[in-house]
């Protein structure tokens, strides 16, 4: 007889390989255009590194997503992975609206809406 599972949800049973694929092809895209590739492109234009920029970017992004990982871990401890991706999906929608209000506030030269 075996203990019953501490997960209230059956989580679908994913390989191994297609659960890396689908993490690499989610963060590859995610990384696309965005602030960080910006940098690193000049960054690597105004060194002359190419590499060294290369390796403190990769080191950075190892660096960040292992937060991401830990804290999701922690996190669906007590929350389910529907909640999660909720809370998710929300604080995306908050920084996006402050960043965006703060572009615009710029644009139109109106005083800051948040110190």
């Amino acid at each position: 007889m075996t203990a019953p599972s501490a997960d209230p949800e059956p989580r679908p049973a994913t390989g191994a390989l297609a659960l890396l694929a689908s993490t690499f092809v989610t963060v590859f895209l995610a990384e696309l255009g965005d602030k960080t590739q910006i940098a690193t492109l000049l960054l690597s234009a105004q060194s002359g590194r190419p590499w060294l920029v290369f390796a403190g970017a990769a080191t950075a992004l190892v660096a960040s997503s292992l937060l991401g990982v830990l804290a999701g871990r922690w996190l669906s401890r007590w929350l389910p992975p529907q909640r999660l991706e909720l809370l998710a999906g929300g604080l995306m929608v908050v920084l996006g609206g402050w960043l965006g209000l703060g572009s615009a506030s710029r644009l139109l030269h109106l005083p800051p809406l948040f110190h």
